[in-house]
């Protein structure tokens, strides 16, 4: 299994957006790529404008969505990207990710766990998720999704392993602060070793967004790092064999003694 990553710096315009992944979905397709992992909050520029999700959130079925699943369809691969979905019940966005697999959406995942830190406050705009992270099938190969800040949250990536995942893909756009790109790179190579999964993640640029889209293999070992100045695009191959091979000589996931309840209670969180 080959996944490709892109690594931009979305604009105010979610139809600019979509055209970005649309030509990496093509560009990915040629490289034998069976899915394109894009950064969280592709549909819109969003670090430095907070307010920009809910003026662009559009509905699953809306014209963002609908531009992925053509070239999904067109390419013949699978796309995963971040979205803003409009919250029903409030007057705030879901932080989504979407997984769509020949054309269709087989995976829409609203972000749980929101980035209240580091002078940011997510919850003012975006409402929390309260679904489990998926897991997609893909080629044989299971791939489990996730977002941006849910990095810090060991437990949803043991969720994950422990429902078959041999995968973690991330969706992130990660803020530049204090220590942030160490940060990134630890904790990406930790949910690869911890749980011996190939690790993958797509993470935005610009001037508030480190970029360091990467990978890692199941031991740890660094698979792609495109850097932190300049839109980027790279590809990794998954071997099926790697994984086996390491989980013979670390078998921990197997050791495992606690109880991983798959996600939390939804939280009311203040609107404002």
């Amino acid at each position: 299994m080959r996944i490709a990553v892109t690594q931009f710096d979305p604009r105010p315009d979610p139809a600019a957006n979509a055209g970005h992944i649309a030509s990496a979905a093509a560009r990915a397709a040629s490289d034998g790529a069976d899915l394109l992992l894009a950064p969280e909050g592709s549909l819109v520029s969003f670090l430095t404008d907070p307010s920009a999700p809910g003026r662009a959130a559009q509905p699953l079925d809306g014209p963002f969505v609908g531009a992925l699943a053509e070239a999904s369809r067109r390419h013949g691969l699978a796309i995963a990207a971040g979205t803003f979905v409009p919250d029903p019940d409030s007057d705030r966005v879901h932080n989504t990710l979407v997984v769509l697999v020949d054309g269709e959406l087989r995976a829409a995942y609203r972000k749980i766990h929101l980035y209240d830190a580091f002078a940011f406050e997510e919850s003012r705009s975006v409402a929390p998720g309260a679904d489990a992270a998926p897991v997609v099938e893909l080629g044989g190969v299971r791939v489990g999704f996730a977002t941006c800040y849910d990095l810090r949250f060991p437990e949803l990536f043991r969720s994950l392993s422990a429902a078959g995942a041999d995968v973690l893909a991330l969706a992130s756009a990660w803020v530049r602060g204090p220590l942030k790109e160490e940060h990134w790179s630890t904790l990406l190579r930790a949910r690869a070793i911890e749980n011996t999964c190939y690790v993958v993640a797509a993470d935005q640029i610009g001037p508030a967004g480190i970029g360091r889209s990467a990978a890692f293999d199941p031991f740890g070992l660094p698979l792609l790092d495109l850097g932190t100045a300049t839109p980027g695009y790279g590809c990794v191959t998954v071997n099926p064999e790697r994984i086996r091979e390491v989980r013979d000589i670390l078998p921990s996931g197997r050791h495992g003694r606690l109880r991983i309840d798959p996600v939390p209670a939804p939280v009311a969180l203040p609107v404002s």
